[in-house]
């Protein structure tokens, strides 16, 4: 994968952020005027989201990392890695998209 959603962003944002100003001429002038409007604020700083779990999924999601931490040579793997790749994967891969989309139908009474 080419990165997360988040590298992205902070790539984007930097890009933007070192990007010069490029001044506008009129059409009556060869003189550039500089831009009145300000250039758009892209966030950087991430934003948390919380989940509610059964006791049960709890424990399988916390089985499920430390598994997977040892097979990939790691002291731990966290529950902050594991949800940022499920939703990166969610909104790159439309079929897995619609999988979870039906599965939230199924759920609802």
């Amino acid at each position: 994968m080419a990165g997360t959603a988040a590298d992205r962003i902070k790539a984007n944002a930097e890009r933007l952020r070192k990007a010069p100003a490029q001044p506008t001429v009129t059409p009556e002038s060869s003189e550039p005027v500089p831009e009145t409007a300000p250039a758009p604020v892209v966030r950087q700083k991430t934003v948390r989201r919380t989940v509610d779990l059964s006791p049960t999924a709890h424990r399988g999601l916390d089985n499920w990392q430390r598994d997977t931490a040892d097979r990939l040579g790691l002291a731990r793997v966290t529950g902050q890695e594991v949800l940022t790749a499920l939703v990166d994967r969610l909104l790159a891969d439309s079929k897995l998209a619609e999988q979870i989309v039906r599965s939230i139908a199924g759920q609802r009474p």
